[in-house]
Parts: C-alpha cells; structure tokens; sequence
C-alpha cells in the first residue's frame, strides 16, 4: 500500500556544526538521486531506492545495492509526499543482474517511459557485469513498469536523463566515470579489464558525458552517442582530466531556460554540482560554475524543473543515516541572476 509522509519541520543540527538547508521528502524509506518531473500538473519523483547494506564503500559504488525503484508524487512542493508501490524491480528485467541505479522517466502520447542502468549479466576482472541502460514503460506515472527484455542497442554506462526540447525531439544525457565504467568505453568499446576510476591522464582532456538523440518509439538511440564537451572558458578547450572541481565524473541533466541550454553535473570525488551552457543540446558547453556546494555525504545527484513559475533543485544527502549509500532526497529553490547564472547554494545554514 501506498505511504504518505509529510515534511519533516524540524531543523536539527548536522554534524558539522550548522543546519540543513532543507529536510528530507520522505523518511520511511532512503532515497537517492531524484528525477522530477511535472506530468498532469503534479510532480513525480524518479529516486533510487537505496536498501542497508553491510557492504563496505569502495570505488565500484558496491556498497549502492539497490534493487528496485518506487516513485513519489506531490501536487505541490512543500506539501504531502506518496511513496508508490515498486515500480519495478531487477529480478523483473530479463537481461540484468544487480544495482538499479539512478533512473529518469519520460512522457509520451500515453505512455511512461523508466529509464534505468543495471549491471548486465557478464563478468568483468571484479566478476561484476556491465552496466547498461533499458527502459520500461508503463500507463501509470507510478508504474508498474514492464521492462524490455534487452538493454537499449547502443546503451552504456549510467545515469540517463532524457530531455524533450520544444521542438519535440528527445535526447539522452549518460554516463559515469570510476563505478559507472565510462572511462572503459573511452575507446568506443568495452573494455572489461579496464580501469576501476579513470583513464589517469590529468593534462589531457577529461572524459565526456554522452548525448544521443532517440527514436519516436522512446525506446532506441538513432544515432551513436556522442560526446557532451565542457569547455573551460579561460582556454576555450575542454576541461582537463586533473581539473577534479570542473571535470565531468557523473548525473547529467538537461534544461532549457529561454534560449540557453543548460548542461548540469557531479564532480563525484570533489562533491560539487556544475553547470555549463550551450546554445544547443549537443553543446559544446561552456563551463560555468558549481550551483550546489557539496552535501553530507559523498555523492551528489539531482534534477532541476520548473514548476509554479519557479525552478526548483532537487537532491540528496545522508541526513538520515549519516552513511554514503543510505541517502533523502530533499529540494529548493533555483534561483538565477539576471544574466541566466546559476546562484550558487550552500545546503547548510547557520
């Protein structure tokens, strides 16, 4: 059955001495990673579902052991939140074996769209799969979502987010360096052996998020994916491998504000969300700053939409638990200057 759990409006203290800037969505389950989205009117929350593990942390991300998802509505920011029944789980989806990691949905002509890696059922040199992306889909914004009984042909990696621009074309946005096994495919293939975190190349360009565009059926890539470059405005070349506070490592997402594109993303090791910008969705994109400075915990992943005539932040930390892979989604205000930057927010308060 479903459970409907109210705000929490208590302020406590975090351990660092200061108060959390907002508080956790929902505390009856751990939640990470959200994609929002606005369907109909209301807002649907896409989480990863985190689950206690005893685990230790490593940099393969073993420690994130979920495996399954559950969505959570609001008709308005600030109000109740409903946590869904499981929309899916791995044991349903034909071709995966373990950790369904940060997903993203989509809407289109009556169907709902789950976007979500797994490890596929391979072994690589750490007997773990690879990790691909399939896609599920639905009537119900909550699901159940039935699953396709193969990842997406062409699909790598972690971390989709889709994004329709307004002339109706839909893209999607993946990827992630060290556990999310991008650095393996730097060549265009796989490479099982291959490095656990990067390519350990600091003066040369870092590794890229990838943008493809997808087929009217929401279910198919329609061309290879390609490279979203970030570009260092001081140089106006990429970002370099060794620049930890600008280099892309994981949780890409999309938005349009007016004409601007805007490309967001986790440094992973450095704890900070980026933006650059771009005059198309392919980029490439200027680097532009953090808008999120790092949270309690190690990760960091969000999404940003525009709901009420405001934007509006969506992320995480481990408030709850005070342990990596047990995280609440929380969300705030976005706030922009006049000339379209980012303000950048502190998730503690004094």
């Amino acid at each position: 059955m479903a459970q409907t759990t109210a705000p929490t409006r208590a302020v406590p203290k975090a351990p660092n001495g200061r108060h959390y800037l907002s508080q956790p969505l929902v505390t009856s389950i751990y939640t990470a990673d959200p994609s929002a989205h606005v369907f109909a009117g209301k807002i649907y929350v896409y989480p990863s579902h985190d689950v206690p593990t005893t685990i230790a942390d490593d940099d393969l991300g073993n420690e994130y052991a979920m495996h399954d998802y559950r969505v959570l509505s609001m008709d308005r920011i600030g109000g109740p939140v409903t946590v869904g029944p499981v929309a899916l789980d791995v044991k349903d989806v034909p071709w995966a074996s373990q950790q369904m990691w940060a997903p993203d949905a989509a809407y289109r002509n009556g169907t709902y769209y789950l976007y979500f890696p797994a490890r596929d059922k391979s072994k690589d040199k750490n007997g773990l799969g690879a990790f691909r992306i399939g896609v599920a889909t639905s009537k119900s914004p909550v699901g159940p979502f039935k699953a396709e009984p193969q990842p997406i042909a062409g699909s790598y990696s972690m971390d989709s987010a889709v994004f329709t621009d307004t002339d109706g074309k839909t893209y999607m946005y993946f990827g992630g360096i060290w556990g999310g096994q991008l650095q393996r495919w730097h060549d265009g293939r796989y490479d099982p052996n291959g490095s656990d975190t990067d390519l350990h190349q600091d003066d040369r360009p870092s590794l890229s998020g990838k943008v493809v565009r997808m087929g009217a059926d929401m279910k198919s890539f329609v061309e290879t994916p390609r490279d979203a470059v970030i570009l260092d405005p001081a140089t106006g070349k990429p970002v370099l491998g060794g620049d930890h506070d600008k280099r892309f490592f994981e949780a890409s997402w999309m938005f349009k504000r007016g004409g601007t594109y805007y490309y967001t993303y986790s440094t992973g090791d450095t704890h900070f969300l980026n933006y650059a910008t771009g005059t198309n969705p392919y980029g490439p994109f200027t680097y532009r700053g953090h808008f999120l400075l790092p949270v309690q915990g190690w990760t960091t992943h969000h999404s940003i939409i525009e709901w009420n005539g405001k934007w509006w932040l969506f992320y995480a930390d481990t408030q709850l638990s005070n342990r990596n892979h047990l995280r609440n989604v929380k969300v705030t205000e976005l706030q922009f200057a006049p000339d379209g930057s980012i303000r950048t927010i502190d998730p503690f308060v004094d």
